[in-house]
């Protein structure tokens, strides 16, 4: 069971946590992915709550959203490095990470797409705008820091549908 809450609740919170990881959840054809993510945004734009996830086009997730156009965000408000680290090493192209982390779902509220169970804060998205990112449009010190190797993101807009905390 959760709560529904506004988009916006829980966003001082929500920048401080993300830094640490939160999961990024797809579903399509009935197989459940997750990712950690540990950067994005929660904003307001076209009139409508987004959350902006960054996802590589070398990642099984950009795969999933490719075709799914969906994606769940979990933030954990509790302790939940092991599953995270799982999440942010593995592949889901060769493993069913959600078994190798320990981690359960339950349905989302809007979409088809899963939450994490028992994580915290979870925000359902629908893709409604993606952007690659360009080489020569970033700062050099970033692109030199973070992309060396030229593996660049490409960057979700995921209008939230739905905004919820897990009950206690």
């Amino acid at each position: 069971m959760s709560t529904e809450i506004s988009y916006n609740e829980h966003a001082k919170e929500v920048t401080e946590i993300l830094s640490k990881g939160a999961f990024l959840t797809t579903m399509v054809d009935g197989k459940v992915n997750t990712m950690t993510i540990a950067w994005g945004s929660i904003g307001f734009m076209w009139g409508k709550p987004v959350f902006m996830a960054m996802v590589r086009p070398s990642r099984y997730t950009y795969e999933c959203l490719e075709k799914s156009q969906e994606f769940t965000v979990s933030i954990p408000f509790k302790d939940m490095s092991a599953a995270l680290g799982v999440a942010g090493s593995k592949s889901g192209r060769d493993l069913d990470k959600l078994a190798a982390a320990n981690l359960k779902t339950i349905p989302g509220k809007k979409i088809s797409t899963p939450v994490i169970a028992n994580c915290g804060l979870h925000y359902e998205c629908k893709v409604v705008y993606k952007q690659e990112m360009v080489q020569d449009q970033l700062a050099a010190d970033l692109n030199e820091k973070w992309y060396p190797t030229g593996n660049y993101h490409t960057l979700y807009f995921g209008e939230i549908l739905a905004t919820h905390l897990d009950e206690k």
